[in-house]
């Protein structure tokens, strides 16, 4: 999963709900139409969940291909997300190639594998010269940069690969970076993110304001709670244009047992496992979440449909581009 930063505190309030998987259900998701709305995708997933969702939908950001170990290469887009780009474009959409740094070794998203590509520029122009191929050859709308745990040396060459792949795209392709969130400029700094210079160069900037709270990272806690994507937002449009803001939302949750360590789960099974324990949901208003607690003593938060609302809200309020849906498959359908 992606990480956001752990900056601030937050006081909730609460609503409590009867058991059931349908207790905390919205009756439909719905947000201002004139958001631009991204749903990540993996590149398995079924034909089917894209029509499910397109109707909400402006771009489909498929995951997608990896930087190789040695951060001279990336792998090829698979058989399903050539499917899947095609599918996008039946359904009116557009749909963007993600590249990460994740690793199936570690599961997890390699610091290593970003700075042997970042710090090497001739990596950089090699990879972005891949990716530009992709795109011309594959028909896809443009590239999504999913670099993370990135750190201060690996800027510059985070700047260079915008560019780069900028430059050698059709113009009418975009560039997107999905940024781990934090509410303080010199993190990000210090996470190889110049804020201003990434601004002016790529075409949308999701922020991925969830993973505020996590099992193996924090205790127990809202996943992306609202008062700490506004501190985000705040800090963010002070060097960002907010047409170009995409502020990310969370479709899963996160389990902490009271032994072992605890796991993402999505809207479904978290609504499975309040109702199969005969426990409650409890809406927290001020996060804009729910929260759980089974007979076992396991902690769950989740962000669902109704949390989708509370942020497509908040973001109609900052006036930004619109949201970056983390991801289809695991939260509610969009409507």
């Amino acid at each position: 999963m992606r990480v956001g930063a752990v900056a601030v505190v937050v006081v909730l309030g609460c609503t409590t709900l009867g058991a059931g998987p349908a207790s905390s259900r919205p009756s439909d998701v719905r947000g201002p139409s004139t958001l631009a709305v991204t749903g990540f995708i993996l590149d398995g997933a079924p034909d089917s969940l894209v029509h499910q969702n397109a109707g909400a939908l402006a771009n489909l950001g498929v995951d997608g291909v990896q930087v190789t170990s040695d951060g001279r290469n990336v792998s090829a887009p698979s058989v399903g997300a050539k499917r899947l780009v095609a599918t996008a474009h039946t359904d009116g959409l557009t749909a963007e190639l993600l590249v990460s740094n994740f690793s199936s070794k570690t599961y997890d998203f390699d610091p290593e594998i970003g700075a042997r590509l970042l710090r090497n520029p001739a990596h950089v122009k090699r990879v972005a010269g891949e990716l530009a191929g992709f795109v011309a050859a594959q028909d896809w709308d443009g590239i999504a940069i999913d670099l993370e745990s990135l750190r201060r040396g690996d800027a510059d060459g985070l700047l260079l690969l915008i560019d780069e792949l900028q430059s050698r795209m059709d113009p009418a392709k975009t560039v997107s970076v999905d940024m781990m969130a934090s509410s303080s400029l010199p993190e990000y700094r210090a996470r190889g993110y110049k804020l201003g210079a990434i601004g002016q160069a790529v075409d949308v900037l999701a922020i991925m304001t969830y993973d505020f709270h996590g099992p193996t990272w924090s205790g127990p806690g809202p996943v992306g709670p609202l008062p700490w994507q506004r501190d985000v937002l705040d800090v963010l449009l002070t060097k960002v244009a907010s047409d170009k803001i995409d502020l990310g939302v969370a479709g899963y949750g996160y389990t902490w047992p009271k032994h072992g360590t605890g796991h993402s789960v999505s809207v479904k099974k978290a609504r499975a496992l309040v109702a199969a324990d005969g426990a409650h949901a409890v809406w927290k208003a001020q996060a804009g979440e729910w929260k759980a607690t089974l007979s076992n003593g396991t902690v769950m938060w989740w962000s669902d449909g109704k949390s989708y609302d509370r942020r497509a809200t908040l973001a109609a309020e900052y006036g930004v581009h619109g949201l970056a849906l983390w991801r289809l498959g695991s939260t509610d359908t969009l409507r």
